[in-house]
């Protein structure tokens, strides 16, 4: 191939659409050389991608079904890695996005299966390089990111709220229980009713407990006490 490739352009996703980048700036670059998966399964995973943040991209990759998406995985880290401990000009990984990803076929093995009537079948094991290619958001990009972001004011407000929210429902009970207790005590005073001290004895002592004698039991002893006197 004489030219450079087409998908080594730098692309970004505005929306739903991907839009060429005109305006240069610092990339990075990462190799993956020589591994063993067809080229053909890797741009799939490379397709999904190409454009996206950095962040979302990881994400993209992690949640991927296709085996291809775990070397991918690895080569965009790689890349994302040079970016933010890079000696002159170090990026955050919250202004990375891939600008180009692109696979290139590497050498086949030749392995052979053997087959019947003494024949032989010849098995293709792909190699391939992947590159992928992360760079710096576009400043007006990053000026409207950093907009949208809450500041560091609003967070602290936010969490000062959550904080008094939290306190006021964890005391909100025991103010209820307070009321309670309060209304009870007024409408004892208002029907002048007394409570007794208690006296330990349970319901069943009072039961088992012997009843006194009724009086009329000595009449009949101060009718004979008469009788003798006449």
């Amino acid at each position: 191939m004489t030219g450079p490739k087409l998908n080594e352009a730098p692309v970004r996703v505005s929306g739903r659409r991907r839009v060429r980048v005109k305006e240069e700036t610092t990339s990075f670059r990462a190799r993956g050389r020589y591994l063993r998966v067809s080229a053909y399964k890797v741009r799939e995973a490379l397709d999904l991608i190409r454009g996206l943040d950095a962040e979302r991209a990881s994400e993209t990759l992690r949640l991927s079904e296709r085996d291809a998406a775990t070397v991918v995985g690895k080569v965009l880290a790689s890349a994302i890695a040079n970016g933010e401990h890079h000696h002159e000009h170090p990026v955050s990984p919250e202004e990375l996005y891939v600008s180009a990803c692109y696979s290139d076929e590497g050498p086949t093995l030749k392995r052979w299966r053997p087959r019947a009537r003494g024949r032989a079948t010849r098995i293709r094991k792909r190699t391939c390089h992947i590159t992928v290619i992360v760079s710096r958001m576009p400043e007006d990009e990053l000026r409207e990111r950093r907009s949208r972001q809450p500041g560091a004011a609003d967070r602290r407000r936010r969490t000062a709220a959550s904080r008094k929210a939290a306190a006021r429902k964890e005391a909100a009970p025991v103010e209820e229980v307070e009321e309670v207790a309060e209304e009870a005590v007024a409408e004892e005073a208002v029907e002048g009713t007394e409570v007794a001290p208690a006296t330990g004895d349970t319901p069943e002592a009072e039961v088992a407990a012997p009843a006194p004698e009724p009086e009329a039991e000595a009449e009949p002893e101060a009718a004979e006490d008469k009788e003798q006197d006449k």
